[in-house]
């Protein structure tokens, strides 16, 4: 898989997430794919400073993006 098709397969994943993310009145950005293995996001809004961030990253956003990009190896929030 390119470089850019990887990118648009982890943008999907994050538009899937996305709706979630907003009723709580957070959001996530895509920061970086590094080695086409490692994503980088930042959760922003009421997101980045909720106690169950974490979980929701490792549960909820890199096991979607794995669906949708099973290369990727592991999501690490970026802290704004």
């Amino acid at each position: 898989m390119s470089s850019e098709n990887l990118r648009l397969n982890v943008e999907k994943a994050l538009n899937e997430i996305r709706p979630f993310l907003q009723n709580d009145g957070g959001d996530i950005n895509l920061i970086a794919i590094e080695n086409d293995e490692i994503v980088k996001v930042q959760l922003v809004g009421a997101c980045s400073s909720c106690s169950v961030n974490q979980m929701t990253l490792k549960s909820g956003v890199e096991m979607t993006i794995k669906k949708h990009a099973p290369q990727i190896q592991s999501v690490i929030n970026i802290e704004a």
